[in-house]
């Protein structure tokens, strides 16, 4: 692994990593974009069909559940088939079912489409920043934090195309349910499924069109492959004129990797990849941290942005008076907007040495923590927009952090695994918080001092990790 290390850096950053900046963040942008078109049409398809169970969010409920069996399939399967395949299908899987769940009929036909397009994209970022990651020269290496505004982009997206359907194409806001909420006049969340899905399509057709994905050289090297890592990296130094030193002699002189010559699907390879995570005690401490910080992020994300449009709403009959859609929406917009400055600082503040990834991670949670509490206490229009804005930047340069220090802190051979387990916990954490939030008032504060004081919990988490990573290369 040091060698192809090595190599890599050797070779410098081309075009073909820039690629992979770009296209892998789409699958970014994907993830965030579907989540939030959930959360968005969830208020009015419960206007339009009613809720079957009343205190059950079931649609945010199915998103949890369809993230989470994509997490387990992509993560858990990609140290072992590699990242190639998923990089080339996962997209697709999204953008069809997106497309049909904008014509379903009914509360249940819906939610069961969002759980399968949500179980396309339950797995993206993990395999996106793992494949970036594995295939960077350490001193770029701040591109796989930087690539969390592609995360931000997705949300923006979301929310201007928000800001247009919903506002002109939902049930009055004075409805209360599917006695004045005929389909005829809500078609908001219909459109809002079939725009983001066509724009999925554009993405998954561009990432199979533009970039001939490769295996990982990290990936090949942990399968015994070594002719194969070595011809991928020669022929990236080929195409791009780059200086080459490393010979596939050098690579085979150091042996062979221990049961790769057993069935991929072997009861000892897969617990081989569970085990390689928790290997010596400080990489066990490393991995029980990660995963303590993924599970609260989980339960953080649904109370706060599932919920967030209905607390907007019940807001802006407080303070602006008489509760406008235009405004709601408007409001999300903006919110999103500001969020795409928290992945900017975070790029920013993770190479600074008084920070770190450690030190960026405690203050994204710190500042989101602050405003949250500070949220609770909005009494005007500015102050409404301008804390909520502030609280989307400032999350987002925890959720920008430990999306990239994630992949660095794990070994190479187990990196999906142990990305896909921390990602399974997240998902387990978000339904907890959907049935929280389930039974809790969405309309009042009671949500954001719960999310608030879960904040606080992540920088303490935060400072507990054993591992800083900037400046140094991942394994």
């Amino acid at each position: 692994m040091s060698l192809i290390n090595a190599a890599i850096d050797e070779i410098g950053m081309t075009p073909f990593q820039w690629k992979l900046f770009f296209f892998n963040g789409f699958g970014y942008a994907v993830d965030s974009l579907l989540i939030v078109c959930q959360s968005i049409s969830q208020p009015a398809v419960d206007l339009e069909f009613g809720r079957p169970v009343k205190q059950i969010a079931g649609v945010a409920l199915a998103s949890q559940v369809g993230l989470l069996a994509g997490a387990a399939i992509w993560g858990f399967t990609a140290d072992i088939i590699g990242r190639k395949l998923a990089f080339n299908t996962s997209l697709f899987i999204c953008a069809a079912f997106v497309l049909i769940a904008g014509s379903m009929p009914d509360y249940y036909s819906f939610s069961t489409m969002v759980a399968i397009y949500s179980a396309g994209a339950g797995g993206n970022y993990i395999l996106d920043a793992t494949n970036l990651l594995e295939f960077l020269p350490v001193k770029n290496a701040w591109l796989v934090t930087f690539m969390s505004i592609w995360w931000a982009v997705g949300y923006t997206v979301t929310g201007l195309f928000a800001w247009a359907f919903m506002s002109n194409f939902s049930c009055p806001s004075t409805a209360t349910g599917p006695a004045d909420c005929l389909k005829s006049e809500n078609w908001g969340w219909r459109y809002l499924h079939f725009t983001s899905g066509s724009l999925v399509l554009v993405l998954s057709l561009a990432r199979v069109l533009f970039v001939r994905m490769k295996q990982t050289p990290r990936w090949l090297i942990a399968q015994n492959r070594d002719s194969d890592a070595f011809q991928v990296l020669q022929d990236l130094a080929i195409q791009y004129q780059r200086p080459f030193s490393l010979r596939l002699e050098d690579l085979e002189v150091q042996g062979r990797v221990l049961h790769t010559e057993m069935s991929k699907w072997s009861s000892l390879r897969l617990w081989k990849h569970v085990g390689g995570l928790f290997e010596t005690k400080i990489l066990a401490w490393s991995t029980i941290v990660i995963i303590a910080n993924w599970f609260v992020i989980g339960m953080v994300s649904p109370l706060y942005s599932t919920f967030l449009p209905y607390y907007l709403a019940s807001r802006g009959a407080d303070v602006y008076g008489t509760p406008s859609n235009y405004t709601t929406w408007r409001n999300y917009a903006i919110n999103q907007l500001a969020g795409l400055g928290g992945p900017i600082i975070a790029g920013v503040l993770v190479e600074m040495k008084f920070f770190g990834r450690r030190g960026t991670l405690a203050m994204g949670a710190l500042l989101t923590m602050v405003l949250q509490f500070g949220y609770t206490q909005i009494r005007t229009p500015a102050q409404n927009v301008g804390v909520s804005a502030a609280i989307t930047a400032a999350s987002n340069i925890y959720y920008g952090t430990i999306y990239a220090y994630t992949p660095e802190i794990l070994p190479s051979a187990h990196r999906a695994t142990g990305y896909g387990l921390c990602v399974v916990l997240n998902r387990v954490g978000g339904i907890s918080g959907v049935l929280i939030g389930s039974y809790a008032n969405v309309q009042t504060t009671a949500p954001l001092f719960v999310c608030a004081s879960l904040f606080g919990l992540l920088v303490v988490l935060s400072l507990l990790l054993p591992f800083e990573t900037r400046g140094k290369r991942s394994v």
